[in-house]
């Protein structure tokens, strides 16, 4: 796997450079924090559909019950 590219642009000058590892550990860290919460938002809305079709009632009826 290649180490994942930084873009600097000051001015006319454009350099790319590899990752260093303090920035390579803060990317990872946000890829997993992104990943995380996307498993957690499909959970979230896998558990309300299967709530949804437990009491027999469609999204839009939901809605209906709530104050928002």
């Amino acid at each position: 796997m290649t180490t994942p590219q930084i873009r600097i642009i000051d001015g006319d000058t454009v350099t790319d450079r590899d990752m260093t590892a303090n920035e390579l550990a803060a990317y990872t860290a946000m890829q997993d924090t992104a990943t995380a919460r996307a498993v957690a938002d499909a959970d979230k809305a896998a558990a309300k559909l299967a709530l949804l079709a437990k009491l027999g009632i469609t999204a839009d009826e939901a809605a209906l019950l709530t104050n928002t």
